[in-house]
């Protein structure tokens, strides 16, 4: 599921993570294309894939593994037996359990990915004067700078936005599946509905928490150059200097990756399950 969602997102996020940190270099997604094509080439766009597919693949394992181990946290809440169906608001509430966990994970990987997407912007702004280009460099930069605790910058607000973002994720996902099942049982929805449900799920988390995210991304880029403030700092610093405004750079890349992305994700996830079970099954 996590290598599926890399493997269509990841130029849209390397979009998103260029016009989060610098708004200024790019007018909109068509200008950051052409100019990332003209300056990098196509590799460009998958900067970062490796940290990306190790993050997406290392976030998702946790992150379903947990998801299961929550809902029934859930059920013993709620009191009800632990093979009763939960309600769409009881799924989400166990999805955002479930990213406290996975958090843990993706913020080191998150930030080697982000530092290599936006490392070209550092060094053409000045802030920077030589550059790593590969995912070891970029490591082993952070370790001798900052040492191991340097790859949780931005754990505070990756936290901020993956505990209520899959809330919504979650609820998202779920209510868009009871929706098409529409009194069936949900495990019989074939693919079109799986990739809507999946679109519709990461398109409700990016919405709820885009201006977080942009925060993070900026945390986890500009403190290549030196001490970032934290969370608050840097949110207020954005909103007076910039604007409102600014902390939505990125968004109409993000919204597309979103839908592309989540969509590919919780089908391979929903596949890749049953495929799985049959074996348990067989055996």
């Amino acid at each position: 599921g996590g290598t599926a969602c890399v493997v269509t997102g990841q130029p849209f996020d390397t979009a998103k993570v260029k016009m989060q940190t610098f708004p200024k270099m790019y007018k909109g997604l068509v200008d950051c294309f052409v100019k990332t094509y003209k300056q990098v080439g196509f590799r460009g766009f998958y900067k970062g894939t490796t940290p990306a597919l190790v993050a997406n693949i290392a976030e998702n394992s946790v992150l379903f593994m947990c998801y299961g181990f929550c809902q029934q946290i859930v059920r013993r809440i709620v009191g009800v037996d632990r093979k009763t169906k939960l309600s769409d608001l009881q799924n989400a509430a166990a999805g955002s359990f479930a990213s406290a966990f996975a958090t843990l994970v993706l913020c080191p990987t998150e930030l080697v990915k982000c530092r290599l997407q936006a490392m070209h912007e550092m060094q053409l702004s000045g802030k920077i004067i030589q550059g790593h280009t590969t995912v070891w460099s970029v490591v082993k930069g952070v370790i001798q700078k900052d040492g191991p605790l340097g790859f949780y910058r931005g754990l505070s607000s990756t936290l901020l936005r993956e505990v209520p973002g899959y809330f919504f994720f979650f609820g998202g996902y779920e209510l868009s599946r009871t929706f098409f099942a529409s009194g069936r049982s949900k495990d019989e929805l074939g693919p079109i509905p799986l990739l809507l449900s999946g679109g519709f799920g990461g398109s409700c988390l990016w919405i709820a928490v885009y201006p977080v995210d942009c925060v993070k991304s900026r945390i986890q880029v500009l403190s290549m150059a030196g001490k970032q403030a934290g969370f608050m700092g840097t949110f207020v610093t954005v909103v007076r200097t910039e604007g409102v405004l600014a902390l939505y750079s990125g968004l109409t890349p993000t919204m597309i990756r979103a839908f592309v992305a989540n969509g590919a994700l919780f089908l391979a996830y929903e596949y890749s399950r049953k495929l799985m079970m049959k074996q348990i099954d067989s055996y």
